[in-house]
């Protein structure tokens, strides 16, 4: 029934803007760390006779935003007033732009399930201002005006996407610029990146898009996701068995795994837009706009080549290493503690594998990673010199990751490491040869698998602390004689 439909499914995303101060005015746009009601001011707070104020701050961001989303920057855009009535909408309205926004024209590449590559298009990012938050419980509902005001950037895909998977990929990638070029810090948990879904279905080989529904309150990709899934098989179901889908807008429950009906969907008619009389269009120089977005480091797409030239890296490594600035970030700075750019394969190695497998299992980002930059560039100095090995490696990682430790205390405390001294070990060598004569000969007759027994004698005997490189070059030298 569901193989009988094609979805077709846009975006909107309103991300908040990394400022200091709001949108259209000088409080803070600190909504989640102030108690309630405490970052506002006549103007957020929607008070008569009061006037905004660009933020230039913000239109800086959103000129950045612009290029990270390969979009042309409008030289000249307007503020518009959407009218609705809403509790936590101290004005009646909203400050946004409507046909004229800052950003248009842009794209998002990713894979499809094919593997290949694909372009969602974006039609436009507007700079528009937050409402306030609403707080319902028992009898009573309460308004925290902290977030009124909050400058917001809202992106809006063509309707381009097919499946939750490419949902889920176009928002990675998306949440991966935001925060590269510090537009966003895009911390769903604290509403700074909120997702609203339009969905439809067509039958297979159609052109004609059918009647779409808005899907509200998605807190997570994975949200996002399930209720797409959810969706396109709620859809399908009802068209197969002749019924109609109506244009309304739903709520993403994710404790019943469904969709409920919210609203009827309100129509652009309904809220009235017209030019805000009290802010003059926004005007752009090309001077303005090569100036900020110079000010640009390289992308993630383009680093990911840097790294495939420089290192000579694979396109996965590359990938993992530049899954966000904060992980490529803590790959250069290793490598500038080593002084070694032939590391940066072992450094990608142990990030990729043992730093990100650890802090995904804490659900921690790279930022909150117990080990520094500092700390794994030391490791692997003591596995280079051959001061410990790559077994002993693994366990003072592990010890420096649980106690918060540093690599050389732990090395210390080990007893200085791997023990690498020829002589003790070859008295080690001579006393294994001599204790088990039947590996050293199945050795001389050509099979050198058995040589593990007699590199497990030794190492019992150092207390697993000998050198296994110049372990194994002494015993084969012993066994030549």
């Amino acid at each position: 029934m569901k193989n009988e439909f094609e979805s077709v499914i846009g975006l909107e995303i309103h991300t908040q803007l990394s400022t200091e101060s709001k949108m259209f005015c000088a409080c803070p746009n600190a909504a989640a760390e102030l108690a309630p009601n405490t970052a506002i001011c006549p103007l957020c707070s929607g008070q008569p006779g009061v006037l905004p104020v660009i933020n230039s701050r913000a239109v800086a961001l959103a000129t950045i935003a612009g290029r990270a989303l390969n979009a042309r920057v409008n030289e000249v855009s307007v503020f518009a007033r959407k009218n609705y009535f809403y509790p936590d909408l101290p004005k009646g309205y909203q400050i946004t732009q409507d046909d004229k926004p800052i950003i248009e024209d842009g794209f998002i590449e990713i894979q499809n399930k094919d593997g290949e590559k694909k372009k969602i298009k974006i039609i436009r990012a507007h700079l528009e201002e937050d409402a306030g938050k609403s707080m319902h419980g028992g009898d009573s509902s309460l308004i925290d005006f902290n977030r009124a005001g909050v400058p917001l950037l809202e992106i809006v895909s063509a309707p381009d996407i097919r499946s939750g998977d490419e949902a889920y990929q176009y928002l990675t990638a998306l949440k991966c610029l935001l925060q590269w070029f510090n537009i966003s810090s895009a911390d769903m948990e604290k509403g700074e990146l909120r997702v609203d879904v339009n969905l439809s279905l067509m039958p297979k080989g159609s052109t004609v898009f059918g009647t779409r529904t808005e899907i509200k309150n998605l807190n997570s990709f994975k949200a996002v996701k399930d209720g797409i899934n959810y969706e396109i098989s709620r859809q399908a179901e009802v068209l197969s068995s002749g019924g109609k889908i109506n244009q309304e807008t739903r709520l993403w429950n994710e404790a019943e795994g469904k969709t409920l009906v919210m609203r009827v969907k309100e129509t652009a008619q309904e809220y009235r837009y017209f030019p805000e009389p009290d802010l003059p269009p926004l005007k752009l120089t090309p001077a303005y706009i090569k100036e900020i977005q110079a000010t640009m480091p390289l992308g993630p797409a383009e680093k990911r080549q840097e790294y495939m030239e420089k290192y000579q890296f694979s396109a996965y490594d590359a990938g993992v290493m530049t899954l966000s600035r904060d992980i490529s970030n803590f790959f250069e700075q290793t490598l500038v503690e080593t002084k070694k750019p032939t590391q940066a394969k072992a450094i990608a190695n142990w990030i990729g594998t043992d730093i990100l497998g650890k802090l995904n299992a804490e659900n921690k980002e790279i930022t909150q990673s117990p080990l520094k930059p500092s700390d794994l560039a030391a490791l692997l100095g003591f596995i280079e010199s051959g001061k410990i090995s790559g077994k002993m490696a693994k366990e003072i990682f592990a010890k420096a990751w649980a106690s918060g430790k540093t690599i050389n205390e732990l090395v210390e405390a080990s007893g200085g490491g791997q023990i690498s001294d020829a002589s003790q070990l070859e008295a080690w060598a001579t006393e294994a040869i001599a204790e088990n004569q039947k590996a050293a000969l199945d050795v001389k007759a050509g099979n050198l698998k058995a040589i593990g027994a007699l590199v497990g004698n030794v190492m019992k005997k150092s207390k697993g602390k000998a050198n296994p490189a110049l372990l194994n070059e002494i015993l084969m030298k012993l066994l030549e004689k």
